[in-house]
């Protein structure tokens, strides 16, 4: 009889804890009207990243973007290289691991695994672009690729 109550209570804390934990609310992310206009944009832009130190080049194609990163986002050197490559890597494991799951994130979303390490430095202006494309993505398709909320 002891030990049916124990496991009975540490099932009614796990159960609250599991109902505490979902019941929390999502933060909604504030858009701007400045923003929407970017991401109601629907001619294509075209970014290419690139670093001359490195041979390593992204390129990006996505309406608005061009837009948002010029007129929204922060501007080159308000963060860090070193925060820049964190946050991107966080960033990076959590998009290639929807590209691998078709069935349950979006396919027209996650289409391509991005080829991040990092051990090599790309320099700033690489990591630079790649952040505000990561923030630019989670916030205009409400998508969270980590623990924290994409702002600008």
């Amino acid at each position: 009889m002891k030990k049916w109550l124990t496991y009975c209570g540490v099932s009614i804390c796990f159960s609250f804890l599991m109902v505490s934990s979902c019941t929390g609310s999502k933060q909604a992310v504030d858009i701007s009207d400045k923003e929407k206009m970017a991401f109601d944009q629907t001619k294509g832009d075209t970014i290419s990243i690139s670093s001359d130190s490195t041979e390593y080049e992204i390129i990006i194609i996505e309406p608005g973007f061009n837009f948002w990163l010029q007129s929204i986002a922060r501007p080159e050197g308000y963060y860090s290289q070193s925060f820049l490559e964190n946050r991107n890597q966080i960033f990076v494991i959590n998009y290639n691991q929807r590209v691998l799951q078709p069935n349950r994130y979006s396919a027209g979303l996650y289409e391509w695994q991005i080829d991040y390490d990092p051990n090599i430095d790309y320099g700033y202006e690489v990591n630079y672009k790649l952040y505000n494309y990561f923030i630019y993505f989670q916030r205009k398709y409400n998508q969270r690729l980590g623990p924290f909320i994409p702002r600008i």
